[in-house]
């Protein structure tokens, strides 16, 4: 054997594929983004999960009022910080039991872009001042309970619309079809062209119900459209070179159900 070749690298070969195929992994098997901002390794992963798991118990807590020793603790504030860890730890956990193939730490969506979380951050100051300065303008429980119904639809639809696409679904777009690309149109497929989608939009404007928050209600639904609009015709364009008449023929029968989104 060469001296360039270190003794053990076959054993060190065999040894990362196992890796890659153990159940513990998340090292992706096939070709999806990775922005390399977290290590992608199962410490990060559950580290990670850990504490979405803490944020999730803190805002349940305030949910349920056993927290309320501050007069920002109030019950639409946890359930809009419960909601929020919850969706984020259900993209992982969805990816990891339905399309383990495409699961990274990137699954948990952390990393979705600078105007994300800024719009979660412009959130929750809105209700922060609003409710210090005109703590009447935070008392519409029926608001709240309405924004609470669309969270849990949106999250349900969502989550549903991942685990039926199963290997089908990614979160990046992809432009290049795989050998067991399907084009799914059963189960929540045939309500909705884009099922993800819609669950997210209702999902994020729920939660802007359940704040009560008019003014990131209005951004939200102008940013989430624009983004929902322009994502749906590159990726919709996409598909047709993939499925030809058949996605045409399933666009033309089923709609987005996402509002002025055809």
């Amino acid at each position: 054997m060469s001296d360039d070749i270190p003794a053990n690298l076959e054993e060190r070969l065999r040894q990362r594929e196992q890796l890659q195929r153990h159940a513990l992994a998340t090292v992706p098997t096939v070709q999806v983004r990775i922005s390399g901002n977290l290590p992608n390794t199962p410490l990060v992963a559950a580290i990670v999960a850990f504490l979405l798991g803490s944020i999730f118990c803190f805002g349940l807590l305030m949910f349920l009022g056993w927290i309320s020793s501050y007069w920002w603790t109030t019950y639409q504030l946890g359930f809009f910080i419960a909601a929020w860890s919850a969706f984020h730890f259900g993209e992982f956990a969805v990816t990891a039991g339905w399309n383990l193939e495409k699961c990274s730490v990137e699954s948990f969506l952390l990393d979705n872009g600078s105007m994300y979380h800024i719009a979660n951050g412009s959130a929750i100051l809105e209700y922060i001042i609003t409710l210090y300065f005109v703590p009447s303008f935070k008392t519409r429980t029926s608001v709240s309970i309405l924004g609470m119904i669309m969270v849990l639809l949106g999250q349900f639809m969502r989550s549903a619309a991942m685990k039926h696409a199963s290997t089908n679904f990614s979160h990046s777009l992809a432009f290049k079809k795989l050998e067991n690309h399907r084009l799914v149109t059963d189960g929540i497929y045939a309500w909705s062209r884009h099922p993800s989608y819609a669950g997210f939009f209702y999902w994020a404007l729920g939660t802007q119900f359940v704040l009560q928050n008019p003014v990131c209600f209005i951004l939200y639904f102008v940013l989430l459209w624009r983004f929902f609009y322009t994502r749906t015709r590159t990726e919709e364009r996409t598909l047709i070179k993939f499925f030809g008449d058949d996605y045409i023929e399933y666009r033309n029968r089923v709609g987005t159900k996402i509002p002025f989104v055809p």
